[in-house]
């Protein structure tokens, strides 16, 4: 469900949206991206619209101010990981 280059990223980089480790290795990482439920989409305005189909009130957020979020991973290929933190 993710690719490899998803899961190494938000190996490497969930410091971002978590104070202490949640995965220690490739294999915990895609476990806790499963069971998180963790969403990747295509671009930044699928990130907005997923963020407030979740209930969160991002209507007066720039793009840019959605993309700073923590919960919200710019990934290597232009795509986007979202964390529920």
């Amino acid at each position: 469900m993710y690719s490899k280059e998803c899961v190494e990223y938000f190996l490497d980089h969930q410091g971002q949206l978590f104070d202490v480790p949640v995965a220690n290795n490739f294999e915990e990482a895609r476990l806790f991206l499963e069971d998180s439920m963790a969403a990747v989409v295509k671009n930044i305005r699928e990130v907005k619209e997923y963020l407030e189909e979740m209930g969160l009130d991002v209507s007066s957020m720039s793009l840019d101010e959605v993309k700073d979020q923590s919960e919200v991973f710019a990934l290597p290929n232009g795509e986007f990981l979202i964390v529920e933190g």
